[in-house]
């Protein structure tokens, strides 16, 4: 018997979520700005407290690294800022002695900063469209996969790794996506590669959970923190949002990705 205990929470969380990150991403400009890097402070924090990195004060000073570089790569050249303040987070290590350098503190900084100078810079460049047609994909995967996962069952996608996540959710996630860009060729007079785009957009968000489920199944850990009822922490929700983005930003390097 399909169990959906956990609908409830993950509803109510999912729309408190859905009205704050709406109106930062409408608003755009600081306030924006501050709901990535916080975003990206507590992924950073979370991603520290999954290896014991650090403890009480010393752990919200170096996840606060993600943070400030994030608010800096705004005002700035993103890949110079991004070089400072890794080169200074790498320093800060070596200075503790915790960590040796160039190897841990590099990788757990390292992502979440990337995907939030991502994120910012897709706001700057791209606009409110683009930002809305990424989370609308990611959105309409997630729901997708989860609700075909829970009503279809069947073989699992990657079962090492993520016992529960489906091959039926998997590809309903797909054409959830798919809808998405079809939804903007048709309203927003967007091309119709989007479409494609859009899916291979999911499929990298859903990698982004793979990786993260990875990463939770070598700590032993269930969530990343129970910050966000029904969902985990905010790196069980970003997860997802944090490989659409760097797929588009590498995707940015070779085409124009209009919506």
């Amino acid at each position: 018997m399909t169990n959906w205990s956990d609908l409830g929470p993950r509803v109510g969380s999912a729309v408190v979520m859905t009205a704050v990150g709406g109106v930062a991403v409408y608003l755009g400009g600081f306030w924006f700005n501050l709901l990535v890097a916080v975003s990206v402070w507590a992924m950073t924090w979370e991603l520290l407290s999954m290896f014991n990195l650090y403890s009480g004060r010393d752990r919200v000073m170096v996840a606060g690294l993600s943070f400030v570089i994030v608010l800096l790569a705004f005002f700035g050249g993103v890949a110079v800022w991004l070089a400072l303040g890794l080169i200074a987070a790498l320093a800060i290590a070596q200075v503790l002695g915790r960590l040796p350098m160039g190897t841990s503190l590099f990788s757990l900084l390292f992502v979440p900063t990337l995907v939030g100078a991502g994120l910012l810079m897709f706001r700057a460049n791209e606009g409110v469209d683009f930002i809305l047609w990424m989370l609308l994909v990611v959105i309409a995967s997630d729901v997708m996969g989860y609700f075909a996962g829970k009503t279809f069952g069947g073989p699992k996608f990657w079962p090492s790794i993520s016992p529960k996540k489906t091959w039926s959710g998997t590809i309903a996630g797909w054409v959830g996506a798919a809808f998405v860009g079809l939804g903007f060729v048709i309203w927003n007079d967007a091309p119709m590669s989007l479409i494609i785009i859009s899916i291979l957009t999911s499929f990298a968000g859903q990698m982004g959970d793979i990786a993260e489920s990875a990463l939770k199944r070598k700590t032993g850990i269930k969530d990343s923190s129970n910050l966000i009822p029904g969902h985990g922490g905010v790196l069980d929700r970003f997860d997802a949002v944090s490989g659409a983005v760097l797929f588009l930003l590498a995707l940015s390097l070779v085409m124009q990705v209009s919506v």
